[in-house]
Formats: structure tokens, sequence, C-alpha cells
């Protein structure tokens, strides 16, 4: 059976607004706050004392007032590591919200998701552009020889911090070679963070790329249809990374994800 590209598309884009729109998806974070910013223990609008230790975070509380942790009312002190999974998953919470624990190259941080969250009730879908194939073209993943690199970039919050990179993707749009440095996810699929000369314009600022994971040949296929809003484009409270340098092309990209409805 010959598969359209088109419905697969309509399909993905339908799948990204779920998952946006979810209960614990990326417009139900309110707030993230690093414990370094508050050192007597204290969030704002959290209950229980939030302190590092050791690259941990000691939550002592009350039962009195409400956090769970693991499903289990907390009446004393809990240690917690960063939280691997997505906030669904976190182990901590009050009420509906989900308190999930975050590192950051050393600095530990709470994020608070709440699934009441006003900009979910907000939210009126993505803008994006349907299917076109001019967008989809062949690419080749060229590792580093070095193996993978970090480089300082600013993030959304204001902060500079590294970002991991680990080869070259290079393809050819609109007759010209072109060439984004991306990283290796977990899975062997790649992740690009990218400009375009409708970023901030017709755009957001910047969007995200995952090309799947390279043949043994470094073959790919480089499909901007799929390029994605970052987190941060629905809440202000993520850290993402800007693009590095270099990853800002002189195309516009009109394709894929563009802004929050």
């Amino acid at each position: 059976m010959t598969t359209d590209p088109a419905e697969e598309w309509r399909r993905w884009h339908e799948r990204r607004v779920a998952a946006v729109s979810a209960p614990y998806g990326p417009l139900a974070l309110t707030a993230t706050h690093w414990l370094a910013d508050h050192p007597e223990g204290r969030l704002p609008a959290i209950p229980g004392h939030w302190t590092e230790d050791g690259g941990t975070v000691l939550l002592t509380a009350a039962r009195d007032e409400g956090l769970t942790v693991a499903g289990r009312p907390l009446d004393g002190t809990a240690r917690l590591a960063p939280d691997p999974g997505p906030a669904s998953a976190a182990r901590v919470a009050h009420g509906d919200r989900h308190l999930v624990v975050l590192d950051r190259e050393g600095s530990l941080g709470v994020r608070d998701f709440d699934p009441s969250a006003e900009s979910r009730r907000a939210f009126g879908g993505i803008v994006a552009t349907p299917w076109d194939p001019r967008w989809s073209v062949p690419g080749r993943f060229t590792p580093y020889g070095a193996g993978r690199r970090s480089v300082r970039v600013p993030n959304a919050d204001g902060r500079e911090r590294g970002l991991g990179l680990s080869g070259e993707l290079a393809f050819t749009l609109d007759g010209r070679e072109r060439a984004l440095q991306a990283d290796v996810e977990e899975d062997g699929s790649l992740w690009a963070v990218f400009a375009d000369a409708t970023s901030g314009n017709s755009s957001y600022r910047f969007r995200f790329l995952r090309p799947s994971a390279p043949d043994a040949q470094g073959r790919t296929v480089v499909d901007f249809n799929r390029a994605l809003l970052p987190p941060c484009a629905f809440a202000d409270h993520f850290v993402c990374p800007f693009p590095p340098p270099g990853n800002t092309l002189d195309a516009a990209v009109e394709a894929g994800e563009r802004t929050p409805r």
C-alpha cells in the first residue's frame, strides 16, 4: 500500500497538538524555580522546604501541606534526584500539580506543571504549513572527527549554557548546499536547533528539527515539514537553547510548525 506523505504529516500534526495540550504538556508549565535563587528553601506558591544537598534535593514538608511523593503523603523529608521522565510521571505532586526536579549543568530547580493553567485553556492549536515535497530533502550526517563537542549559547531564560553537538548535517535546499550542526539523541536520531529568514516574523524566533537516525553511510532525510516549535514557544518558563553559530539559514523555511495559535 502506498503511503501518502501528506496524510502522514496530518496525523503527525494532530499528535503534536495533542501532546502540547496534554494535562502535563508544555502549556501546563507555570514556573521554573532555581533553588540557588531561594536559599531560604521556600519556593513561590509551592509548599515545603526545598534545599540542595550533594546534587540532590531535600524536600521537607508536614502532612497538612498536601505534598505527595510517589503517591504517598509526605510527612518528613524526602531526598529527590532529578526526574528522568516526562512531567506526567513526576514523583512529587500537590493536588493535580506535578513538581519536577531538574538539573541544568549542576543547577537544581523545580518546575511547576498545572493542568488548570490559563495557557492550556487559551490554546487554539499550532499554526503549521501543510506538507510540501519541496521541504523534504536527502541529507548526510558526518560526525565530528574529535567526537562530541559543546558550545556556549544563550538560552530562553537569559542564561548561557553548553549545547552538545555531534556533527554536521549537510543537505541541498533550493539548489544550494547548506548544513546544520546537530546532536545525536539516545535513540540515534538527530536534533538540531535552527533559525531562518522567517524566524521572528512569520515563524517563532527559532525551531527544532529531528531527522531520523542516519544509516551506516550517514544518510537521512531532512524534512522541514516537521520543523518543531520549541517548548519555550508555549511557556516562558522553559530554558530552550538558541541556535549555535552557523545554524541560522538565509533561506525562508516556510514549512512545519510556525507559531502557537
